[in-house]
């Protein structure tokens, strides 16, 4: 098994003097104020959920932008802060933006453009030059934050995500010491989708500025070289799945991301989550119900509606749960300045008013909603609570919400229902797959999770830890660092080799 402290020292003995540097758009710890005292929480999402074990592994630094009321308040001269807040083990480097920068490079650009563009997800993206110009303005801030931490000294950049679709050409005009990896975590569309997008030559160009460019399925990596050889004078070599422009090699991979599955089991199984889960049942009076969960931020690609139309057909076609099954949807607003995410929003509520109303009870309804930041805790508890996780995405890069379920299972009991649709769908087969489009599949999906034996519901939880717990965040890193530092990965080796 690949561990903490086994990736800690691979990073050790390979990396070796180089800097370590993870450049994302969302950080690891937002600071807010609780009265007039600062507090801070972890925000949601796979990408903090993936990262932050390969840094407190490794130390080093991180580059994300302030998005705290008080994140001003903890940082020193250089907007730097030490993390974990209660025992520091890495640097957290803030970027602050304004709010001129903040609409057009996040929520204008990637998140009304590359964001529905990439995810294929029926909603029209919307590309703009002004937003843009600004996008690649507010990826210079973050390659002269990184600057300032390397100098001219060797570096490895991990870069994160659809943020920063030129950050690593910037990175190489500044320094020549400069190694850059980039992990695609959302989908790559096919060719004929990323016709759509009006700045793809230079999307695609700046994106070869990296040695290697990861994404979580092989899907993803034939559209994308399909796009470099549909739009690119470049030379794509399919079988060993690399671009050569203009004398840079560029590695394209695939590596399904993990969590950190014993840390999610150990959490699961201690006096604190237990106490928690019983609060919880209690407050949400869940006592003698089947609950069923769901575990997204409020956004159009989690097929939150389709969860709800599906609650709606199951409690038609089996009126003896009435009264006897929950679905609890829990997760933050999200981008609520994108008028899509506000119509999503609007449209939920009408939704659960209507289903409510049309089956509840005294003291019962069918679906709660529960919009708020939870913590890791939370989250552990309600997974232990639940019957069924429901993780019906209608397009997903991986989805680390179902692998969470399944670790903090150490019972061995409950059922995941997984959209075809997600990149972790290819690991957990032995999940209840589903298409989330098809809302009679979806209800009969439903019951049959909630009505599995305990048997069944063993076996397929068995298998499914294995896979995760040996595919976890370790090894995915371990695996990823060996592709571009050109070292041999073993797979069963039972100790770190340093040469």
């Amino acid at each position: 098994m690949w561990t903490r402290e086994r990736l800690g020292n691979l990073i050790k003995s390979k990396i070796g003097d180089r800097f370590l540097v993870v450049v994302s758009n969302r950080e690891p710890y937002v600071h807010v104020f609780d009265g007039d005292e600062v507090k801070y929480y972890v925000p949601p999402g796979g990408l903090v959920t993936a990262i932050e074990p390969i840094m407190e592994a490794s130390g080093g630094y991180w580059v994300a932008q302030a998005s705290g009321e008080a994140d001003n308040l903890v940082v020193d001269e250089k907007n730097e802060v030490g993390c974990p807040p209660e025992n520091p083990n890495f640097t957290l480097k803030r970027v602050f933006l304004t709010k001129e920068e903040e609409a057009g490079f996040y929520y204008n650009f990637a998140n009304a453009g590359m964001w529905p563009l990439c995810h294929v997800a029926y909603v029209r993206p919307r590309f703009d030059a002004k937003d843009y110009k600004i996008y690649k303005q507010v990826q210079e801030k973050y390659a002269d934050a990184v600057a300032e931490i390397i100098g001219d000294k060797p570096a490895f950049v991990f870069i994160q995500d659809y943020h920063f679709a030129n950050l690593a050409r910037m990175l190489k005009e500044r320094s020549r010491n400069i190694v850059t990896a980039q992990f695609w975590h959302i989908p790559w569309p096919n060719s004929e989708v990323m016709r759509i997008l009006p700045f793809k030559d230079e999307i695609l160009g700046d994106l070869l500025y990296n040695d290697l460019l990861a994404f979580q399925v092989q899907s993803h990596v034939i559209n994308f070289l399909d796009s470099v050889n549909r739009f690119l004078e470049a030379r794509v070599e399919y079988d060993t799945s690399r671009v050569i422009k203009v004398g840079r090699t560029t590695l394209v991979r695939s590596f399904p991301i993990g969590i950190d599955y014993e840390h999610v089991s150990q959490l699961s199984a201690s006096d604190r989550i237990a106490t928690v889960r019983k609060e919880i049942v209690k407050k949400y009076r869940l006592k003698d119900k089947v609950v069923a969960i769901g575990v997204d931020r409020i956004d159009y690609t989690k097929g939150i509606i389709e969860r709800f139309r599906a609650v709606d057909r199951f409690l038609e076609k089996n009126p003896h749960y009435i009264g006897k099954f929950v679905f609890v949807q829990l997760g933050a607003l999200s981008r609520m300045q994108i008028v899509a995410y506000r119509e999503l929003n609007d449209t939920l509520n009408e939704m659960m008013v209507d289903i409510n109303e049309k089956y509840q009870s005294s003291g019962w309804k069918p679906i709660i909603m529960v919009r708020a930041n939870h913590s890791k805790e939370e989250l552990t508890a309600w997974n232990g609570i639940a019957n069924v996780s429901m993780v019906t995405s209608l397009h997903d890069g991986m989805n680390l919400v179902g692998k969470e379920f399944v670790a903090a299972r150490n019972d061995l009991k409950g059922a995941l229902i997984l959209s075809e649709f997600t990149g972790a769908a290819r690991e957990l087969s032995d999940a209840v797959q589903v298409n989330p489009f098809f809302i009679d599949g979806l209800a009969d999906a439903i019951k049959q999770a909630v009505e599995m034996s305990p048997d069944e519901q063993q076996r397929r939880m068995v298998r499914m830890r294995d896979v995760i717990g040996y595919q976890n965040v370790y090894r995915w890193a371990a695996k990823l660092l060996s592709e571009i530092f050109n070292f041999e990965f073993v797979e069963y080796d039972t100790e770190v080799v340093d040469n």
